[in-house]
């Protein structure tokens, strides 16, 4: 019966590949994977010889029908990314609304996604919370901060090394240098670091040291003058 499935692969440690996404990747007919060079790393350590097709942002829009078609006569395929879960700031979200139309069976593996750990690890408040992914570069990235600027619930963003200390400086600039920020590098690798302090102190422990590797940095929200007042009168 066709069905596409959505695999989590591993943001690091190959140990935190599940036994079912494994067993999953053997049996479909085909694998799509962001990058076929990367992946084949990841299969061949795991001994799956399921041919692979590209699926990546630069192509998605054109393989979509193709892949669907593939579905419909009865095949079953699975979708990975690089790293993490398909969809969360990598392709599938158009694959996914494809098959929901066109009524294929969608099925995601439950499994390893980076901002989960570094929202854990941040101390920040997590009962409720908002997913920036990546900020716009240029257009819009000033009009996001001032939205921003004013949300409540804590905020995870990916950030690309080269640009968490420009990041960072405009944390302090539109959230103020005391906001709370927490800098999650590398998870689950062998040099994973958690860098937490104001948005001063963590700017200025990457000014000092700077950042390599994939990293996550999680912001508190703004804190409101009711939540202030409450503070207070929990503290006498």
């Amino acid at each position: 019966m066709s069905k596409l499935y959505l695999v989590p692969t591993p943001i690091g440690n190959l140990e935190d590949m599940t036994f079912r996404a494994i067993r999953i990747l053997k049996e479909v007919d085909l694998i799509l994977a962001e990058d076929t060079r990367n992946s084949g790393k990841l299969l061949k350590h795991f001994e799956i010889a399921t041919p692979m097709q590209s699926h990546h942002m630069h192509n998605e829009h054109k393989t979509v029908e193709y892949i669907i078609r593939r579905l419909q006569s009865g095949e079953t395929i699975a979708l990975i990314s690089d790293a993490g879960t398909p969809a969360i700031s990598d392709p599938g979200f158009l694959l996914t609304r494809a098959c929901v139309e066109n009524k294929i069976e969608v099925e995601c593996l439950p499994g390893a996604t980076a901002f989960v750990p570094a929202l854990v690890n941040s101390g920040l408040p997590n009962d409720k919370f908002i997913f920036e992914g990546f900020l716009p570069d240029k257009k819009g990235r000033q009009t996001r901060y001032l939205a921003l600027a004013e949300e409540t619930r804590t905020m995870i963003l990916y950030v690309s090394p080269h640009k968490l200390v420009k990041t960072l400086a405009e944390f302090v600039q539109y959230f103020g240098a005391d906001r709370p920020v927490s800098v999650s590098r590398e998870l689950s690798k062998l040099h994973e670091e958690t860098v937490r302090g104001t948005a001063e102190e963590v700017l200025q422990h990457f000014e000092a040291k700077p950042p390599k590797g994939e990293i996550v940095v999680i912001v508190g929200g703004k804190i409101t003058e009711k939540e202030t007042k409450k503070d207070k009168n929990e503290a006498i």
